[in-house]
């Protein structure tokens, strides 16, 4: 098989499902996708690895379904992070503007000004995305370049993750042979690829509702305002159905899947299904609305932390375009309407846009995050900012924390 040049590849290492999606940039700029493979996880639980092989064997199954299907052969990737060691906050820096005229160098300094705060030793910076700037009082701006002004502000976003949790990833992905292009939060993926830039600027919420982890994400003004992790999604839905409907965990996923509702009111109460049991019984009927009701009560709980997440954060009253879902367990029936009567706002099923090329495949929610990691690829080349991964290992990181203090003294 060939290699290409002009390729960008999506790996959304999930607690579920590890999926990877290969994007090649036209002539003419836009992205086709021409490879798509998915294999079940094996290695993951809530978004962390608990197991190295297992989760190198799933990747390089999912890698070479996608070689397969595009007929090249990649290198690298744009990987995935989520699960509960994620932690963000907003931050703010001051500078006085030498020049007169805003720079680049300046701006670079506003934003290590905003960044320069007490990080744990085993944490790791993995975003700082700029909110926005403020010259001379004048707050709003998005690129102060060539202003002039002689005092520099600016409001960052700034997210972290466990060094070892990264590491882990990192290490995976090396195993399988490939490189890492950079590690992305899994909900700033699925943004670019469900949200419109209008959503952005109103004000809305993403809740990306994964296998082990559902992601939120809060924009507003064109900017991301809050970022958080929940470690309760479809793998307890899949759980709670197990334990009620005392049935195999692969049997209540199949059922959650075929005949699962999240707002059981949408359910005939008159119709039933079939369920097979453990320990070799013969399958019983159940009806269908006892189903429905079990899932409801786990979403109903999710969505109301997810709820007092957004109002701990401040940022409850600026969500005016809604609330999108994505994700796997967004395909669930009815689920938009429960959201609807838990958040009290509008609610949509965020599905892929801005991609061509095999479009129709990648059609789904639960691709979402794959998808998001190609966009998200294309605008670090744009703008020069990718970084090649290596693993490393948390002595390693401290020294190199301590050189890079060594180096801003002398």
């Amino acid at each position: 098989m060939s290699k290409k040049n002009d390729l960008i590849v999506g790996l959304d290492i999930g607690t579920t499902k590890i999926c990877c999606i290969i994007g090649e940039v036209t002539p003419s700029g836009e992205i086709d996708i021409i490879g798509l493979g998915q294999h079940p996880s094996r290695g993951l639980r809530k978004g962390v690895v608990v197991n190295i092989d297992s989760t190198v064997e799933s990747i390089k199954s999912a890698v070479e379904e996608a070689e397969l299907m595009a007929g090249c052969e990649i290198d690298s990737v744009f990987v995935g992070i989520a699960g509960g060691h994620i932690a963000s906050l907003n931050s703010h820096g001051i500078i006085a503007v030498k020049s007169k005229e805003i720079t680049q160098q300046d701006i670079d300094r506003v934003i290590d000004a905003a960044k320069a705060i007490a990080i744990p030793l085993d944490r790791e910076v993995l975003h700082v995305i700029p909110q926005e700037y403020i010259v001379d009082n004048q707050d709003g701006i998005k690129t102060p370049l060539g202003m002039a002004g002689v005092r520099l502000e600016a409001k960052v976003h700034i997210v972290t993750a466990a060094v070892t949790s990264a590491q882990n990833i990192v290490k995976c992905v090396n195993k399988a042979g490939l490189g890492v292009q950079d590690i992305v939060l899994e909900q700033l993926a699925s943004c670019e690829a469900v949200l419109t830039p209008d959503e952005k600027e109103l004000g809305v919420g993403l809740i990306d509702i994964g296998g082990g982890t559902s992601d939120l994400a809060i924009f507003y003004q064109g900017s991301i305002k809050q970022t958080s992790v929940l470690t309760i999604a479809g793998n307890q839905m899949t759980n709670d159905i197990a334990i009620g409907l005392r049935t195999p965990n692969s049997e209540a996923e199949k059922l959650k899947i075929d005949y699962g509702c999240a707002y059981s009111s949408m359910v005939d109460e008159n119709e039933n299904i079939e369920v097979c049991t453990v320990g070799g019984r013969d399958p019983r009927k159940v009806s269908r609305s006892i189903l429905s009701e079990i899932i409801e009560a786990r979403t109903r709980e999710m969505f109301e932390m997810l709820d007092n997440e957004i109002k701990i954060s401040g940022f409850q009253n600026l969500t005016s375009s809604g609330i999108v879902i994505t994700g796997g367990a967004s395909c669930l029936e009815g689920i938009g309407e429960l959201a609807e009567e838990v958040f009290q706002v509008p609610v949509r099923i965020g599905l892929p846009t801005g991609l061509g090329g095999l479009i129709d495949v990648v059609n789904n929610p639960k691709y979402a995050t794959s998808t998001g990691l190609i966009l998200y690829g294309e605008k670090s080349f744009k703008t020069g900012k990718t970084r090649e991964l290596q693993g490393r290992n948390l002595f390693e990181k401290i020294f190199s924390r301590m050189k890079d203090w060594v180096d801003e003294f002398f």
